[in-house]
């Protein structure tokens, strides 16, 4: 008796709290696709204007040191007697390291612990580096901040991009990124007129490049303190009440707008199964297709970027002059991604991809040429061009690709693991041209850049769709 009471009792338990897992569950899915659904409706970018370049603030110090460091380091060389190889060992190779090691690590707090927070360490880690690296008494101590620097210029470059995609309308989400990205490219682009007025003129011309990206890191902590929380990753979390706090300011600054919102999209929401796993056979082919488009891409990216100064000051060209060459050739950031703007949205992302990567070709073939001053600053020119475009569509492209639980883990594994083709392009270039010339070394990286653009041409259809539907 007492045996068929308790079986009574404790099934009678275990179907109650069955009951209620079974209400909660269906209340999160239901609070999940209305709170994504409301997000779905608003058309527009729904907050200040101002948001738009505190994110680019962030992206501005990114991407100044990825420039700064190449101008910077043959100053360097001569004052801490440094060869070739160890040259390219700080410029290139702790940095990327750290990068590799920053996006993953950091990328996967993003995931556990929220966008904005790790955003805001980026910075800080972007900071501390900057100043170590202008305060750096030889290979040892540069080597140590290089290291630290690359982490949160590598997480940083991740998180921006699932941030911004993760608050962007699905319609204008391509043109929102490139914007961000627009104020961000400025610093690649202005980096070698700083580069120019500092290095060549001053003893300690290369450690006040690196004053400046510390400062205007540190600024980019204050003023991010500001943005909101991705509602994407809060409704994932379970924080229902703070998602729809934000959400409902969002549709509040839509109708002061006098914009309407979209008509419902709950129809598609339903049929949208969020696979979350990286292991899954679809996500596991996915993030080998990404890796491989950036892997080919940043080994001529890097090897550009790396290389191109020094190799050019060693073929007759001063280091003034092949620094001029490059300055001049940057304003093709800006122009690239003022186009990228018009374009984001308008056309699928892999064909814009592999026509940036087409442009990308025909600069290194130009640079290669050594054919005169003029014709090295077009090819320049038209490499920053293809940079400008290419960048941040296909940092997007990636971001988008992955379901919000993995987003700055699927990104930062692509990215990361793809910027060991940097490693490899910036060691190999310089071998390449010495062994086989200029103009091999050159069509040579030019070419592993095109490869990235075939690649794209596998990836999921992406503009104008939701990141759920796309992820999906």
């Amino acid at each position: 008796m007492n045996i068929y009471l308790y079986q009574n009792n404790y099934n009678y338990v275990f179907r109650r709290v069955l009951g209620k897992w079974i209400i909660m569950a269906k209340y999160d899915s239901n609070k999940k696709k209305e709170i994504l659904d409301r997000m779905d409706r608003i058309p527009i970018w729904a907050f200040p204007a101002s948001f738009i370049a505190i994110i680019g603030l962030g992206y501005f110090f990114a991407f100044f040191d990825i420039a700064d460091i190449g101008f910077a380091m043959p100053a360097i060389a001569v004052q801490f007697h440094l060869t070739g190889s160890e040259s390219l060992f700080v410029a290139l190779a702790v940095g990327l390291i750290g990068y590799i090691i920053g996006s993953y690590t950091i990328g996967r707090l993003a995931d556990k612990h929220g966008r904005l927070k790790t955003l805001l360490l980026t910075m800080v880690l972007i900071a501390i580096g900057s100043f170590g690296d202008a305060l750096a008494t030889g290979i040892i101590t540069l080597s140590i901040w290089r290291f630290v620097t690359g982490m949160g210029v590598g997480a940083d470059l991740n998180l921006v991009s699932t941030y911004i995609g993760e608050l962007s309308p699905s319609g204008k989400r391509g043109r929102m990124s490139v914007m961000t990205f627009l104020i961000g490219i400025v610093g690649q682009a202005i980096t070698p007129f700083v580069a120019l007025a500092l290095v060549p003129n001053f003893v300690i011309g290369w450690r006040l490049l690196f004053v400046i990206g510390g400062i205007i890191a540190a600024i980019a902590v204050v003023v991010m303190s500001q943005l909101v929380e991705s509602p994407r990753w809060l409704v994932e979390n379970g924080r229902y009440e703070e998602a729809e706090s934000i959400v409902s300011r969002m549709e509040q600054f839509v109708k002061m707008k006098g914009i309407k919102l979209k008509k419902s999209a709950t129809a598609v929401m339903k049929n949208v199964k969020q696979k979350v796993s990286l292991s899954k056979n679809e996500y596991r082919s996915r993030l080998a297709l990404f890796v491989s488009i950036w892997f080919f891409w940043y080994i001529g990216n890097y090897g550009f970027l790396g290389d191109a100064a020094t190799l050019l000051s060693t073929h007759s060209i001063t280091i003034a002059n092949s620094i001029l060459f490059l300055a001049v050739g940057a304003i093709g950031y800006p122009v690239g991604a003022l186009i990228m703007l018009l374009l984001a949205d308008k056309f699928e992302r892999k064909w814009l991809i592999l026509s940036c990567t087409l442009i990308w070709f025909a600069g290194m073939a130009l640079i290669g040429s050594l054919a005169s001053s003029g014709i090295i600053m077009l090819g320049s020119f038209l490499a920053s061009f293809s940079l400008g475009l290419f960048l941040q569509i296909a940092y997007t492209f990636t971001a988008e690709s992955y379901p919000t639980k993995s987003r700055a883990s699927g990104f930062a594994l692509s990215d990361g693991i793809g910027h060991m083709g940097g490693v490899i392009g910036a060691l190999a270039l310089p071998i390449l041209v010495m062994q086989f010339g200029f103009a091999f070394g050159f069509v040579a990286i030019g070419t592993t850049g095109l490869i990235a653009g075939f690649l794209a041409l596998a990836g999921p259809t992406a503009s104008g769709r939701s990141l759920e539907q796309i992820s999906g």
